[in-house]
C-alpha cells in the first residue's frame, strides 16, 4: 500500500520543484512538444481538458518567443529544489518568481504550486504571468515552424545562437586572460626577486582562474540582453555554472598552494623542519576538502542528488573517526608540539624518563636520540601530554659543587678557604657576578663543607663542561698553595682498653 501511495504522488511531469518545472519546460521546448509544454501552465479550468492542453500549448509557443526576445529565467543552480520553493523572498507560500518577460516593461514569471490529478501538489506556469504574455509585444513567427532560410538547429536550437553564446563566452575569457597577463607582465618588470615577493606569487596563482571565473558571471549578465534561442541560453547558463565552479575550485587550489609554498619557505629559513610537514599536511587536507565541494557542487548542478551521497559520507566520516581515534589524537598532538614548540630539532630534552637528542617531529611520533645511541619513537600523542624539560633552551649552567676541606684546621684557615673560593668565582669574567657567593654550610661526615652557588654565562652544554673544569682546577690549585687539604672519606676509630681487677 505504501508503494502505490507513493506511486500515485510522483508527477510524471517532474512538477514537484520550481527548478524540476522550469527544467521540464525547457526540455519540452528544445523537443517542439507543445503538448508537453502546455501541462506546465495553471489555466482556467473553465473547459474541458482537450482544449486546455490546446491552450496551453499556444502560450507555450508565445512564452518561447517572448523568452528568445530578451526574456530570462534564473539558471539552474538558482532555482529552488524543495517542494516549498524559496520561502525568504517576500512572496506567498505557494508563489515563486522564476524570470522576466523582456519587452518595455519587465514583467515577473511566476509559478503557483497547486494541487495535481494525482494528488500531489505541483508548480506551473501562473494565471497572472499567462495574462501578461497578452502586455509584451512578440515576432509573429511560430517556434514549432521554422521560416525558409532559417540556420540548422542543434539541441532545439538555431546553429546561430549556439555559435553567438559561446563566442560571447569565448570572447570574454578571452578579455580577461589578455587583461591578466598585461598585469602579471608589469608586475614582472618592478618585482626584482619574484621568487620571495608573495604579493607576486599569489597574483601568479589567482590571476588565470580568476579570468575564467569573470567570464562566467559577464556571461550570466550578457545573456539577458542578447536576443537568443532561450534554450540554447538556459542550457548554457547551466552547464556554464560547472565551468564557474570549477573556476572557484582552481583558484582556491592554486591560492592554497602559493600559500603553502611561501609559508613552506619562510619555515625553512627558520629551520623549522617539523613546521613544514604541518604545512604540507594542511595544504593536501584543503586540497581534499575544495575538491570535494567542487565535486559535489558539479553533481548537484547536473541534477544528481547529493542528499544521500553526503549523509552517507557522514556516517562514514564518524566510522572511520572513532576507527581512527589513535591517529587523531597523534595528529592533534604534533600540532600542540608544534605550535608550543617546547623542543625543537637538535634539542637535547628530557621527556618523562627519557633524556637524549630529538632527531626529528613527524606528523605521527617524535625520535629522541638518548646518551646510549638509542633511538626512542614516542607517539605524539604521549609526548604532548609528557613533562618535558629542554636543555637546550638554558642561558646559563648553574655552578653548585659543595667543596669539603680536611678537618683539623683552624677557624680562620677555614675562612681563608671560603675567601679563596669567592674570589676565584668573581675573578672569571664568564661567572655571573649578580648572587655568587661561597659558604661554609655544614660539618660533613668527613669533611668541613663549602657550599657554592653562581651561575656560568653560557648557553653551550660542552662549553658549559669546561669552564666548570676550569674552576674546578683553580680551586683545587689555589688550596693546595695555602696548604688546605680537599677531605676525603676518613674515619677515625677510639679503642678504650678497660682493665678487669683480678682478686689476690
Amino acid at each position: 500500500m505504501a508503494e502505490q501511495a507513493a506511486e500515485v504522488a510522483t508527477d510524471p511531469f517532474g512538477r514537484e520543484t520550481p527548478r524540476g518545472t522550469v527544467t521540464g519546460l525547457i526540455s519540452a521546448l528544445a523537443a517542439k512538444d507543445y503538448t508537453r509544454a502546455a501541462h506546465y501552465f495553471h489555466l482556467s479550468a473553465e473547459e474541458d481538458e482537450a482544449q486546455l492542453v490546446d491552450q496551453g500549448a499556444i502560450w507555450a509557443t508565445k512564452l518561447q518567443a517572448a523568452l528568445d526576445q530578451q526574456g530570462t529565467l534564473l539558471p539552474f543552480g538558482a532555482l529552488s529544489n524543495e517542494a516549498s520553493g524559496r520561502l525568504d523572498d517576500e512572496l506567498p507560500a505557494d508563489t515563486e518568481e522564476v524570470g522576466r518577460l523582456g519587452g518595455e516593461e519587465s514583467l515577473p514569471i511566476l509559478l503557483t504550486r497547486t494541487d495535481s490529478p494525482v494528488g500531489s501538489e505541483v508548480w506551473g506556469i501562473s494565471q497572472e504571468t499567462v495574462e501578461a504574455l497578452e502586455a509584451v509585444s512578440v515576432a509573429a513567427t511560430n517556434p514549432a515552424e521554422p521560416e525558409d532560410g532559417e540556420s540548422a538547429e542543434v539541441a532545439g536550437a538555431p546553429l546561430q545562437d549556439w555559435a553567438l553564446l559561446l563566442g560571447s563566452a569565448a570572447g570574454s575569457f578571452f578579455l580577461y586572460w589578455l587583461i591578466s597577463a598585461g598585469l602579471l607582465a608589469i608586475m614582472r618588470r618592478f618585482v626584482a626577486d619574484r621568487e620571495k615577493s608573495a604579493i607576486y606569487r599569489f597574483t601568479q596563482a589567482a590571476l588565470p582562474p580568476l579570468s575564467l571565473f569573470l567570464a562566467v558571471v559577464t556571461f550570466h549578465l550578457w545573456t539577458g540582453s542578447i536576443e537568443a534561442s532561450i534554450v540554447a541560453r538556459q542550457t548554457l547558463l547551466r552547464y556554464i555554472g560547472i565551468v564557474g565552479w570549477v573556476a572557484l575550485a582552481w583558484f582556491a587550489l592554486r591560492l592554497v598552494d602559493a600559500i603553502a609554498r611561501v609559508a613552506s619557505a619562510r619555515m625553512e629559513r627558520r629551520q623549522r623542519r617539523q613546521a613544514v610537514s604541518v604545512v604540507v599536511l594542511l595544504r593536501r587536507t584543503a586540497k581534499i576538502v575544495l575538491f570535494l565541494l567542487a565535486t559535489v557542487a558539479v553533481l548537484d548542478t547536473l541534477g544528481v542528488d547529493v542528499t544521500t551521497g553526503i549523509a552517507a559520507l557522514g556516517i562514514g566520516g564518524i566510522a572511520l573517526a572513532l576507527g581512527a581515534q589513535k591517529a587523531v589524537e597523534n595528529l592533534i598532538g604534533s600540532l600542540n608540539v608544534i605550535a608550543d614548540r617546547p623542543v625543537q630539532v637538535g634539542d637535547f630534552c628530557r621527556a618523562g624518563d627519557i633524556v637524549g637528542t630529538v632527531e626529528d617531529i613527524g606528523m605521527r611520533s617524535t625520535r629522541i636520540r638518548t646518551n646510549e645511541r638509542t633511538l626512542v619513537t614516542i607517539p605524539n600523542g604521549d609526548f604532548s601530554s609528557r613533562e618535558i624539560e629542554n636543555f637546550a633552551k638554558r642561558d646559563r649552567f648553574l655552578f653548585n659543587p659543595t667543596i669539603g676541606v680536611e678537618y683539623g684546621i683552624s677557624a680562620g684557615q677555614l675562612r681563608r678557604a671560603v675567601e679563596i673560593i669567592e674570589q676565584i668565582l668573581r675573578d672569571h669574567h664568564l661567572i655571573e657576578k649578580d648572587g655568587l657567593r661561597a659558604r661554609f654550610a655544614h660539618f660533613g661526615e668527613s669533611s668541613l663543607d663549602i657550599e657554592i652557588w653562581s651561575y656560568i654565562m653560557v648557553a653551550d652544554y660542552a662549553e658549559s663542561r669546561l669552564i666548570r673544569q676550569e674552576l674546578l682546577l683553580a680551586i683545587f690549585e689555589r688550596l693546595k698553595a695555602a696548604g688546605l687539604a680537599i677531605a676525603y672519606p676518613t674515619r677515625t676509630v677510639h679503642l678504650v682498653t678497660q682493665e678487669n681487677d683480678v682478686g689476690a
